[in-house]
């Protein structure tokens, strides 16, 4: 009886605590911070993208942001003034006056006279090309505490490069586009359909490089019943190459001898190398070129680092292609501009969740501390050089911006 009456007490004990009034506990909201996004004309000679669509914009403003874009920003994309006013954005009749906003979005790096009218503490997103700017570049962005990110060295949570996979699947899909153009007689090409019919032997393409813009442009000729060669001086890229596109490829690494004996073959030779540092090597000669099918072309997609043809020589979208023995040559940097359409929106699927995500953390500083792989794009940090690449080109101090960011503690 004892024992029953003391578990009586205690239960009634542990009732009656149950029923006093409990302090409530409130989750605390994360504070979101309103972004003012500017959007800059883009003034770089063959720039036809623009960073955002007009979907993306209307969903940053229905987020509480502000996006500012510069008259006719998008016309060569096919994106009127209209259509961002309609999506929410503000539309600027000047430079000067876009580049009031916290953050500036773009494409192409900005010139000398656009960082100079950069504000102090500013953030820029934009592409940084550092072997193509002027020797002072770095240096004045640093004197206005500039905070920027390059394109070319942001990843995604799968340590893959967002931008560049992108730009190289739909420049590598371009080429092939390119090439079947120019085999045809309407622009004075030999008359040879890319992939060939019953009967007839298929067109023969061969691609130096096996990374994404090789990958692309072998799957767009496959696609098209091209007979497909790939060349690239690592196993490893073969390998991969060959398991997603299957036993229809051939792969050989780069000698002069194979790849000479394919080019005397070939009706398209891609150059798409790519180095990521300097330029990229010249892989074949032009006693290489010289012995090519008269009415053969050549579309080098490396001359935006050189090229890798001994022949290529820098041409624009609007005189695109030369003649030498013969062999039409397509040495037209930036081929994305050539669908800038495309081009546009996939870099606005980038870009857009990046910027909602800055916005929900509070500010670029805090996502930097959350998102490792936003902060491998990172190259100033206000105003310090925090990419080792770009310290030793431009002989300038390197920071590690993750004893930078964890520093503000």
């Amino acid at each position: 009886m004892k024992k029953s009456s003391q578990k009586s007490s205690i239960s009634e004990l542990v009732q009656s605590a149950i029923m006093q009034p409990q302090e409530k506990m409130q989750e605390v909201a994360k504070s979101s911070k309103q972004l003012f996004v500017g959007i800059p004309k883009e003034i770089a000679f063959q720039e036809k993208r623009v960073p955002l669509v007009p979907e993306s914009v209307a969903l940053l403003v229905n987020n509480g942001h502000q996006v500012l874009i510069e008259a006719n920003a998008g016309e060569h994309a096919n994106y009127s003034d209209t259509d961002y006013s309609e999506a929410g954005a503000q539309i600027a009749y000047s430079t000067e006056a876009v580049y009031k906003a916290d953050l500036i979005l773009k494409i192409e790096p900005p010139s000398m006279k656009e960082v100079e009218l950069m504000q102090n503490n500013q953030t820029l997103f934009s592409i940084l090309l550092i072997s193509m700017q002027p020797k002072d570049f770095i240096k004045n962005m640093s004197k206005k505490r500039i905070t920027a990110l390059a394109y070319e060295y942001l990843k995604d949570e799968t340590s893959i490069r967002p931008v560049i996979q992108a730009m190289g699947e739909i420049v590598g899909s371009t080429s092939i586009l390119i090439a079947s153009e120019y085999l045809s007689n309407s622009t004075s090409g030999k008359g040879t359909l890319l992939g060939g019919v019953i009967g007839i032997p298929p067109a023969e393409v061969v691609i130096l490089g096996a990374g994404t813009v090789g990958e692309s442009a072998a799957r767009t000729a496959m696609g098209l019943g091209a007979k497909v060669k790939v060349f690239d001086d690592s196993l490893f890229r073969l390998r991969k190459l060959r398991d997603k596109l299957g036993t229809n490829v051939y792969t050989s690494t780069i000698s002069p001898k194979t790849l000479l004996d394919a080019l005397k073959r070939a009706d398209v030779a891609i150059g798409a190398t790519f180095s990521r540092r300097g330029r990229t090597p010249c892989l074949v000669t032009e006693e290489m070129v010289s012995a090519m099918n008269y009415g053969s072309v050549i579309v080098d997609v490396s001359i935006d680092q050189g090229g890798c043809f001994e022949t290529s020589e820098v041409t624009t979208h609007t005189d695109p292609v030369f003649k030498k023995y013969g062999v039409i040559h397509y040495c037209v940097p930036n081929i994305a501009s050539r669908v800038s359409r495309t081009a546009s929106q996939a870099l606005s699927n980038i870009f857009t969740p990046i910027l909602l995500a800055i916005g929900e953390e509070s500010g670029f500083d805090e996502m930097l501390w959350t998102d490792k792989h936003v902060r491998d794009g990172v190259y100033l940090y206000k105003g310090t050089v925090t990419n080792q690449f770009v310290s030793d080109i431009c002989q300038l101090p390197f920071r590690d911006l993750d004893l930078l960011m964890a520093s503000r503690f």
